[in-house]
């Protein structure tokens, strides 16, 4: 039997007074619902730059990813990741303004999310 080669994502987790940074998705699956930054690693790329670079792509900001604070396994949909590495960020510089894939880029209380894409996202917020 032959397999396809896995999938592998990456999302970053800005936490700041209390509050999670969520992007929401412009296309489909999961349209208008919101997720950690997060996409996927290309060829040969570091999982830590990658998570860096997604970050900036959909938010605006510079990141500096830390620590794994997750590894999800599980792909949700067809055109999804059979892994999620999930990192702890920082911010250290830029403005706050959605891009690539995301229409809005915003914080919310971690008590009072708005409707999540994905079961990782949820599994790391909860």
């Amino acid at each position: 039997m032959h397999f396809a080669d896995p999938k592998v994502a990456v999302a970053v987790v800005l936490r700041e007074n209390g509050r999670v940074l969520l992007v929401r998705r412009v296309n489909e699956p999961f349209r208008g619902k919101w997720t950690l930054p997060a996409g996927f690693i290309d060829a040969g790329e570091d999982p830590r730059q990658a998570a860096e670079r997604e970050c900036q792509e959909e938010t605006g900001l510079t990141v500096r990813a830390s620590q794994v604070v997750d590894v999800i396994a599980g792909r949700e949909h067809p055109r999804g990741a059979d892994f999620v590495i999930v990192f702890a960020a920082a911010i250290l510089s830029g403005d706050l303004q959605p891009g690539d894939d995301a229409d809005r880029a915003e914080w919310f209380e971690a008590n009072d999310l708005p409707p999540l894409a994905f079961r990782a996202t949820a599994s790391v917020l909860s």
